[in-house]
This record gives C-alpha cells, structure tokens and sequence, in this order.
C-alpha cells in the first residue's frame, strides 16, 4: 500500500539549502513538502556563517534568533604561519559598514532546528523519518518522487528541488558527479573542550593555520567553551594510509605552534571524524522538473567556509527560479538558464581563491604587497560579497598562479534521459 501527497513544490532534505528553499517558496503561497531522512537534530559539519549569510537569514527572519543565541560572534578571518606567525586578521567591519560584519560559529544540530522550524512556522509540511528512494518520470520530467517511512509514500509535484546534501541524490542517479581532482583531499577533525582562545574581537576568529608541507588546520571556536579543530591535507602528506587517524590527527598537532598551543589545555570530547576527496560538482544543475542545489549540486573545499554560505544562497536562488517557473506555468529545463548563470558566477571567484592558496608558490601576503589596490577583491571573497566585478583579480592572479581550467558544466539538462 502507498498514499499519494500532492503539492507544488517537493525539497528533499531539511539542511539550510532545503530549509531555505522551502520557505522561499512557502512565502510565495506554494504548498510545500520537505522531506528529510532523519528524525530530529543531526550532526553536520560546516559551523563557520560568512557575513554575506545575512541577506538569506534576513529574508528568512531568524536574524533576532540568532543574535539571542549562544552561538559564538565572529567578527574576524585570520591566517596563522607554519611557524605559528599571526599575521594581521581580515575584520569584517574594516571592510563591511554594516550589520553583516556580525556572523557566528554556530553548531549545525541547533542551527538547522532553526531554519526547520521557521520553515514549520511559514506552513511548510516537514516529513521527518522519510527516505526518498526513487523519482517519479513522465517523459524527461521529473513530477515527484517515492519516499518511505513505515509504508511507501508518492509525493508529486510540478517541481523537485534537490538539497540532499553530499549525498546527492539525483546527482548521483543520473550519473552526474564529477570531481575535483586537483582539490582531493583529507579532512580529520575533533571537537575539544577549553581550547585556548584569543582575548577581545578575536575571540571568535576563524583561523586557518598552515602546516609547512601542504595542509591546514581550521580552528573555529564555539558556545559553551567547545572548539572545532581539524586538519585538511592530500594523503600522502598526512600518512594516512594504514594508520590510525586519532594519531595522525594528534602528530599534525604538534606540527604548527599555535595549534599546538591552543590545543595544550584543551580535551577531545568526541571521536575523531574523516571525509575524503569531497571536492565535486555535478553535470547540471536542473532539469525538467528538477532543480538541484547546496552540496547536492557541488562541493568545493572547506578552507574559506563557504559551504553554509552557499547552500544558504543556492537554496535562495532555488526557491525563487522553482516560484518563477511554477508562475510561467513550465518547469522546463530551460526555465532554469538564469540560476545556472548565477551559480557559476558566484562559483567562478571562490574557486580561484582556493586553488590559489593550495599553490605553494602563492602568499597572500606578497600578492597583497604587489597589489594593495585588490585587497579588498580579496576581503569581499572572504566575506562572500562574490556579485562584485573581479576580473582585475583573475588577472593579478594569473601574474601569481597558474588558473584553474574552466569547468564546462553546470548547465540545465536540455536531453533525453
């Protein structure tokens, strides 16, 4: 037996691309079902909100909850030498004359409780516990999909929007993923309990600490006196291939002062975490019915924390071409042209931004020495101000590193399927 839900609209998983997506449309008057997998908080990585989140968050309206929260106010980027050299921290507000240059380390459980229960208070129907286990086709477009709980449940509507998360679920169905070779990568980490932290505004920095060959550490300070801290390096820099992870994770730790430092007091609360070779992006990103976004379209990389940023705007964007498209009356993949464009824009200077700091021969600070004029470029991506026009900084970078070569893909699929 199966029961059948009509709406308007379906998002598959409650994270902050699906919990955005679904209110965006819920404020437009579109029935919505949002269907996630587990039931009640669940862990997720990425604690670290750009201040360029505020404008999803306001529309949202959960600015008021988060400044009543614990959450940790992060007013700050700094970067920290092999050697343990601080160099001056990037503030927000030097560079942002504006309630956005306030953002917070927050804990994923309790963020996304938020967004969810917004979501809940704007007439979005949450189906928590539920599995999506197949799409539902008539002809190239995608006009529901099977779900389980306790029995089989047919949801349709005339839009999917994908926010599954790294799991992917239609990227991966269609055979769409694709990685990034040249960003593989393994990323361990822990969550420790009074860790040292920097005194005043620096309090709730995020720091990116280098390691002399290759990696990094993040260290991004948290409520209730806990710490995020983690170590992202290629493989074979780490020797993780057939040793315990716990170990490597604590040899990296005596590899920079300052993390070696901060980590002196502190204790491990939980077990350590792995992920490799998460840097990807998917073929398209919509097609007819079918919209992807957050980390069910792409992933890049964790060093500039862009992950929530992006799933925030994604699922913005999402939300709004799926309310264009069902006001049009088409859900055709074409529909969907003007949200590609804006995802690989928005993409395009954040990827060069990483892999210019995984070059070995690229300093920030020399290329800021050589062009003062382009720190702010710099700043702006630091902070996801990523509409601005950046091309003087692709090619002050080109001076530096070797791009990266385009990506091809990212479009609507337009073909059979």
């Amino acid at each position: 037996m199966s029961s059948t839900h009509a709406y308007d609209a379906i998002v598959i998983g409650a994270g902050p691309a699906g919990c955005t997506a679904a209110t965006v449309l819920a404020q437009q008057g579109h029935r919505v079902a949002l269907l996630e997998k587990q039931k009640g908080p669940r862990y997720r990585i990425g604690e670290s909100l750009l201040p360029f989140c505020y404008h999803v968050l306001e529309r949202l309206d959960v600015l008021d909850v988060l400044r009543n929260s614990s959450f940790t106010k992060k007013l700050s980027v700094q970067f920290i030498s092999p050697e343990g050299v601080v160099a001056k921290p990037f503030y927000f507000s030097d560079h942002l004359d504006h309630d956005a240059a306030t953002t917070w380390q927050v804990m994923r459980d309790e963020f996304d409780q938020i967004l969810l229960a917004k979501a809940r208070e704007q007439g979005v129907d949450v189906f928590e516990g539920t599995t999506v286990v197949d799409a539902i086709k008539e002809g190239t477009t995608t006009v529901g999909v099977w779900a389980e709980q306790e029995e089989r449940l047919e949801f349709r509507a005339p839009i999917t929007i994908d926010a599954s998360g790294r799991e992917g679920f239609f990227m991966r169905k269609n055979g769409w993923r694709q990685g990034e070779k040249n960003l593989n990568r393994v990323a361990i980490w822990a969550y420790f309990e009074g860790a040292v932290r920097d005194p005043g505004r620096d309090e709730g920095a995020t720091t990116i600490a280098r390691l002399p060959k290759d990696g990094w550490f993040w260290f991004i300070p948290l409520h209730e006196n806990r710490a995020s801290v983690g170590v992202v390096a290629k493989a074979d820099v780490l020797g993780v291939k057939g040793n315990d992870p716990q170990a490597v994770f604590d040899a990296q730790t005596l590899c920079n002062p300052w993390i070696a430092d901060r980590l002196k007091p502190a204790r491990q609360i939980t077990s350590i975490r792995t992920t490799r070779d998460y840097s990807y992006r998917a073929k398209h990103c919509a097609s007819d019915g079918l919209i992807l976004c957050g980390d069910a379209f792409t992933f890049m990389d964790p060093v500039f924390s862009t992950g929530v940023f992006l799933a925030l705007h994604s699922g913005e964007q999402a939300g709004l071409a799926a309310h264009a498209a069902l006001q049009n009356g088409s859900t055709d993949a074409s529909q969907f042209q003007d949200y590609a464009d804006w995802f690989k824009e928005t993409l395009r200077p954040l990827r060069r931004l990483i892999f210019a700091f995984y070059d070995p021969e690229f300093s920030f600070a020399r290329f800021a020495r050589t062009y003062p004029e382009l720190t702010g470029a710099i700043t702006d991506c630091l902070i996801g101000n990523v509409s601005r026009d950046f091309e003087p900084l692709y090619a002050a970078l080109d001076t530096f590193t070797t791009p990266p070569d385009s990506v091809g893909y990212g479009d609507p699929f337009t073909g059979p399927q």
